[in-house]
């Protein structure tokens, strides 16, 4: 077998040590292994050419914002896939900007296929980003209207406010539990 039908054989199974990154605190998501990673990172890269923040930013941004990869996965993953030959990268403006190559191409395109077939695709994750999005637009919306009070100093209000808080967590704190 020669040298990069085994990398790409290393590749395709996912299994190479690194676990990710477990996100930045929200939605405690399992870890994301760095067989995920690259074929993330390949499906954004297949759409056109970005430098590594921008590519974290546009996974976290599809993920509603609740889940950040850290650079500590991403930055390897794009080099192992850069020196696998299915990415190439260039310095423009100072910053590293990736292109996926037709070999990146394939190695995608044969993971779509390959979860396809084995029914992999979750029909529901398009629902659940747009979900999350709004679930997040909705905490920032709240966090908005909470630090209004705390500009306002009245401290009647900002006390119940506080109330209210503690409240709304404690009952999502329940629903927590009953997962």
């Amino acid at each position: 077998m020669g040298l990069l039908s085994e990398h790409h054989q290393f590749l395709m199974s996912g299994r190479h040590g690194h676990r990710g990154s477990s996100g930045g605190g929200w939605g405690e998501e399992p870890r994301t292994r760095r067989g995920d990673i690259k074929f993330m990172l390949l499906g954004l890269l297949s759409e056109r050419p970005q430098h590594g923040y921008e590519l974290i930013k546009e996974l976290e941004n599809r993920r509603g914002g609740f889940r950040k990869l850290s650079p500590g996965s991403v930055y390897p993953t794009l080099q192992m896939l850069e020196e696998g030959g299915y990415l190439t990268s260039e310095q423009v403006e100072g910053k590293r900007v990736y292109t996926i190559t037709d070999s990146g191409r394939q190695l995608f395109s044969d993971r779509k296929q390959q979860s396809h077939s084995q029914n992999l695709q979750d029909s529901s994750t398009e629902n659940k980003s747009s979900e999350l999005i709004e679930l997040r637009r909705t905490l920032t919306q709240l966090n908005d209207a909470v630090a209004q009070i705390a500009r306002s100093g009245n401290l009647e209000q900002a006390n119940r406010v506080r109330e209210l808080l503690v409240q709304v967590k404690r009952e999502i704190y329940k629903l927590l539990a009953e997962q």
